[in-house]
């Protein structure tokens, strides 16, 4: 029987192709998890991926993963062509409904969405209605033609998202740093931070004015997954702490040990996160 985890992250895992025809296994669900499980919390993931790919990585590190079938895993390719980058969505798996979270996972008290090829529909948030829910949304800001060349488009139903999940987690690139959709975000979410890069983020709480932290000093070699480390670590100290300026300050500092090496093989322990902080770079 399954147990409940503490943190659970519901979205497709991808494959991510590499120039020479290999790949990485990516997504918001392993940059999340793999953060949630090296900051001490039980977690558990929601996915579809086909029945070959291996997915050992996460029972090594003692994440409990709730694969639905499908005969084809969520796949991405990067071309860049003039120094213009081309995302192409290769494969899509097939949709997650509420039906497909377990019972005994509905009282969690962390929950992430991270949908990535619009996977995830409102109606996954009712499920969770004494959880703390933290939504990643550009899974849902994405569409992707015949070629599977993937553009953005207008977030469908972001006013009946946001009127149940607690916490919204973009980066300003998501909106290509449109101030009117910031703003208009703003104005429906409880809880808004928009990520920027090597200049950190900023906090949007309902009624409040918004509030800048710098990033944490980072020798950055790969990006890739920064936004979602950075989202797992804001819901866990949120969830701890209640205030959303010191879980921004503590996601920065997570976020800036996995930039430093390709992809999610520097997540920090909780020690390291600390000794960072004390070192006291990162103030707002």
């Amino acid at each position: 029987m399954l147990t409940c985890p503490d943190f659970l992250v519901i979205g497709h895992i991808t494959k991510d192709l590499l120039a020479d025809g290999r790949f990485t296994i990516g997504g918001t669900v392993t940059y999340s998890s793999l953060t949630a499980c090296n900051l001490g919390r039980e977690t558990g993931i929601v996915t579809r991926a086909d029945p070959a790919l291996d997915l050992g990585r996460f029972a090594t590190c003692g994440i409990t993963v709730h694969r639905l079938p499908s005969p084809v895993t969520t796949t991405f390719e990067n071309i860049y062509l003039d120094g213009t980058r081309y995302q192409y969505i290769r494969a899509v798996a097939a949709p997650i409904v509420p039906a497909d979270v377990p019972v005994a996972w509905r009282a969690a008290p962390i929950v992430h969405l991270g949908p990535l090829a619009q996977e995830l529909s409102r109606d996954m948030l009712a499920l969770f209605d004494q959880a703390l829910i933290g939504v990643t949304p550009q899974g849902w800001m994405r569409c992707w033609d015949g070629s599977g060349l993937v553009r953005p488009v207008p977030w469908a139903e972001v006013e009946e998202i946001l009127a149940r999940a607690d916490v919204l987690v973009f980066s300003e690139h998501d909106v290509a740093g449109d101030v009117a959709t910031i703003h208009r975000y703003a104005r429906l979410a409880r809880i808004m931070v928009v990520t920027q890069g090597h200049r950190g983020c900023t906090v949007y709480v309902r009624g409040q004015h918004p509030h800048h932290f710098p990033a944490f000093p980072a020798h950055e070699l790969d990006p890739t997954g920064a936004g979602d480390v950075f989202a797992a670590a804001f819901l866990i100290k949120l969830r701890q702490t209640g205030d959303p300026y010191q879980a921004a300050r503590y996601a920065n500092c997570v976020a800036s040990f996995v930039v430093e090496t390709p992809g999610a093989t520097a997540l920090p322990t909780p020690e390291q996160v600390a000794a960072r902080i004390a070192r006291g770079h990162g103030s707002r």
